[in-house]
């Protein structure tokens, strides 16, 4: 089979370009196809009057040493995310009594015994995480019991107070997952914590994930990667078929075909598994696709003439589940020139508030940002969402994760290659997994894969 190229990509998200991006200087010929009429796939930036919004990956901190290392590499700088003031923690009550508090540290406004409880069970979830293998998770210690159970059911028998069980759901299964705690493998969550760095880390502004914003936003590296690319980059190239033939693959779509040596699959797993696949791909990877759901986020950023809530000494940063709006931050520009607050709708909430018109979930929005912040929030100069579950060829965020069963079961076809086939994106990272960091260490891995395989 001639060839148009070593090597064709699909996707042009950070996995498929930072691929694409290391075997071109290492001299191979490479086409990326990209479903989209634009780049960055989870990275997604625009712009709300003189505001730059991200609406996609927006973070990263320390630890996240492969995506640093290439805004280093690409001149991309960063800036910290504002973190000064004390955090709102608001929380129902019985009978629809609200508790409002303010934190000034790390450790949540509540009564001793929750607070006991929670570091009690973070310790646990930690200690647990650390035994689990970064590239093999399904042969951790007591794999199969843990992965045979859920975060949820786990919780509900080893946690003791109230309080702590939520915050764990609310923290680590809807605000970092971005699903319900029934709906996740404890497994997959100990993992999760260990590709990430811990909780701690997980859940931390100065010192953590969320500490730095890129300048620009962070559609500026898919940007740059693309543009270094050129033409070898093909958007509104939906792919349809995978075809293994004649020593090579054919990549077929609406707008033509693509013939190379090898190919790299740079898309989540569930939209992977979608692809016409000949020969068919081997039971054990296709079980696999189907075992991999998104989950739901709408993230959503209101602009404001400043960042009022700053004069109230308050970070803009908010764990909440009073209403519809989990969490929030300040995502004001650097110099504080204006204000603004993101706002995250996840798990089943995100689900129904998307079925709602677009008004609807503005007008539930803004009214939780009113009951946080006060009524200046309910009038904001500029507003912008983007519902990720409803994008075509996103259809959630922010990544994967595996219910019980799936680890253990199909874990070790997440990245093994099936002949000319590799897998890239977030989903297959073992350290920053669902993270940009992670998005960048998987497409290094599969263009070390790739390059390695054409010898």
């Amino acid at each position: 089979m001639a060839a148009d190229a070593d090597v064709v990509v699909i996707g042009a998200g950070l996995a498929g370009l930072t691929a694409a991006h290391r075997m071109t200087i290492a001299g191979a010929s490479v086409v990326v196809v990209e479903a989209r009429g634009r780049v960055g796939g989870r990275v997604l930036t625009t712009q709300l009057d003189d505001l730059t919004v991200d609406l996609g990956g927006t973070w990263v901190g320390p630890g996240q040493d492969r995506i640093a290392a290439l805004l280093d590499e690409l001149g991309v700088s960063t800036f910290p995310t504002h973190d000064h003031g004390d955090d709102l923690l608001v929380l129902r009550r019985h009978r629809g009594r609200v508790m409002r508090r303010r934190a000034a540290g790390r450790v949540p406004p509540l009564a001793a015994p929750a607070v006991l409880d929670l570091a009690r069970v973070q310790t646990a979830l930690d200690r647990m995480a650390r035994q689990v293998p970064l590239d093999r998770p399904w042969t951790a210690p007591r794999a199969r019991s843990r992965d045979a159970q859920t975060l949820e059911s786990w919780l509900q028998r080893n946690a003791l107070t109230r309080d702590a069980r939520r915050l764990v759901r609310l923290l680590l299964a809807q605000a970092v997952l971005t699903t319900e705690a029934e709906n996740v493998s404890l497994l997959h969550a100990l993992f999760y914590l260990r590709a990430g760095g811990g909780f701690e880390t997980l859940m931390s502004t100065t010192g953590g994930a969320q500490q730095d914003r890129i300048v620009g936003g962070a559609l500026q590296v898919p940007l740059r990667l693309a543009g270094a690319l050129g033409d070898r980059v093909r958007l509104d190239w939906p792919v349809r078929s995978v075809r293994v033939r004649d020593g090579g693959v054919e990549v077929g779509g609406d707008a033509g075909t693509v013939t190379a040596r090898r190919a790299i699959v740079a898309v989540p797993p569930t939209l992977a598994g979608r692809l016409h696949y000949e020969p068919a791909l081997p039971a054990a990877r296709d079980q696999l696709t189907q075992r991999v759901p998104h989950g739901a986020t709408i993230k959503a950023v209101a602009r404001y003439d400043r960042p009022f809530w700053r004069d109230d000494g308050l970070s803009g940063q908010a764990l909440t589940d009073r209403g519809d709006v989990l969490f929030t931050f300040d995502v004001s520009p650097a110099d504080g020139s204006v204000g603004a607050l993101v706002a995250f709708v996840q798990g089943t909430t995100a689900v129904r508030l998307g079925a709602a018109p677009a008004a609807q979930r503005r007008a539930a929005v803004l009214a939780d940002l009113a009951a946080l912040y006060g009524p200046q929030a309910a009038e904001p100069d500029g507003y912008v969402e983007q519902d990720w579950q409803a994008e075509q060829y996103t259809r959630g965020c922010y990544g994967g994760h595996a219910p019980p069963g799936a680890l253990t079961q199909y874990g070790h076809a997440l990245r093994r290659p099936i002949g000319p086939l590799h897998w890239a994106g977030t989903e297959t990272a073992e350290r920053g997994n669902g993270y940009m960091d992670g998005a960048v260490a998987s497409g290094e891995r599969a263009a070390r894969e790739v390059l390695a395989a054409l010898g």
